[in-house]
């Protein structure tokens, strides 16, 4: 009798755990090229040994080389997106290696998302080894090194491999409790404000210094009259400093800012009014510099067809009710949503506690996971 899919991800489990360990235990954070480029040496090697297919390795002068691997020859080409660096330091993973506890598998990046990236290939082996790569298709699996740090470096290769695909499928992890499909993403902008004033003493002669905290105050303060819960924009000054001691009218204060959006109408508003922003005080001087990071991914008809076909998957042949959300978190997903190709995320590994000591990936979701992805590159 032979195996079901999930029957035969089964099997191959202790090799995937296996190589998981070795993933996780080779840091890989996104400023070191060095050690990036050893991840990327490993991955492509697993590629290679994991799918037989091709492998790509785009080099680049400052940050880690990315990969773009190929299996299949056929037209329709379906793009498997992920990242392979982490937000975690150099020495963070001798410091907290991998283990498996209560059939959790823990350790540095384990969940965002080295568990995704094998998921990826062994959801292609399967196919391969069942005879169900389809003939008209390309699988193409594309690894990102810069990724945590908003893809600088990625973002135009990112663009331009969605471009020529039918269907991405973003490895990010999906969204707890209940491990639903993010359909939707709000963009990301992040802005530097900076205020300059006039100094003076503050007890022998303020009335000759303008503050530039009182004016950047006053601007924190429109700022956040800019967030609106209905249209699901939020801008939120994170940090601030200015001045150089209590005694001294600040001449200089400045605030970094974050701005998240739903639309890219709403993108294109927020850049409007942080272009035309105005000083209150006639003698203090505003700059603002900075952009919108990351485009809003976008719940199109296309996006909702992708997951009607995963959520009729999951239900007909693993009886499971798959779920989807929007989140206010990005991926390398508002890229190629924004593209205009058919965007799928949350993909990858089942866990909780992304960026954080804590995170770890649920073992037994594994198999489903891995076949959910195999199905929806043969079925999309």
């Amino acid at each position: 009798m032979s195996l079901s899919i999930t029957e035969r991800i089964q099997s191959y489990l202790p090799e995937l755990l296996k190589l998981l360990q070795e993933s996780v235990d080779m840091d890989s954070p996104s400023r070191s090229k060095e050690q990036n480029d050893l991840m990327a040496d490993w991955y492509a090697q697993q590629f290679t040994h994991i799918t037989g297919g091709t492998v790509e390795r785009i080099s680049h002068p400052t940050a880690g080389d990315r990969l773009l691997c190929h299996v299949g020859s056929g037209p329709k080409q379906i793009l498997l997106l992920g990242h392979y660096d982490t937000v975690w330091p150099l020495g963070e993973a001798k410091r907290r290696p991998f283990r498996i506890e209560n059939g959790k598998a823990y350790g540095p990046g384990v969940y965002d998302m080295k568990a995704g990236l094998l998921q990826a290939m062994f959801a292609i082996k399967v196919l391969q080894d069942m005879g169900r790569l389809p003939e008209d298709k390309q699988v193409c699996m594309l690894f990102n090194s810069d990724e945590e740090i908003g893809s600088p470096t990625s973002r135009e290769l990112i663009e331009d491999v969605a471009r020529q695909s039918a269907a991405v499928f973003v490895l990010e992890p999906p969204m707890e409790p209940n491990g639903a499909l993010k359909t939707s993403r709000k963009g990301s902008g992040r802005y530097k404000l900076t205020v300059k004033g006039i100094s003076a003493h503050a007890g022998v002669n303020p009335q000759m210094g303008v503050s530039a905290i009182e004016e950047l105050a006053f601007q924190i303060q429109r700022l956040h009259e800019w967030t609106d819960y209905s249209l699901g924009t939020t801008v939120n000054v994170g940090l601030v400093q200015g001045g150089i001691g209590s005694n001294v009218v600040a001449e200089h204060a400045e605030a970094e800012i974050d701005v998240r959006v739903a639309t890219i109408e709403e993108a294109r508003r927020l850049e409007a009014q942080f272009a035309a922003l105005k000083a209150n005080h006639p003698d203090a001087e505003l700059m603002a510099i900075g952009c919108m990071t990351r485009p809003p991914m976008e719940r199109t008809a296309s996006i909702a067809s992708l997951y009607e076909l995963a959520r009729e998957l999951a239900y007909t042949e693993f009886a499971i009710a798959l779920e989807e959300t929007a989140t206010g978190g990005v991926s390398d997903g508002n890229f190629t949503a924004a593209a205009g190709t058919p965007t799928l995320d949350g993909l990858g590994a089942r866990g909780d506690h992304a960026h954080s000591p804590l995170e770890y990936v649920q073992i037994d979701e594994i198999p489903f996971r891995t076949a959910l992805l195999a199905r929806l590159i043969e079925n999309c």
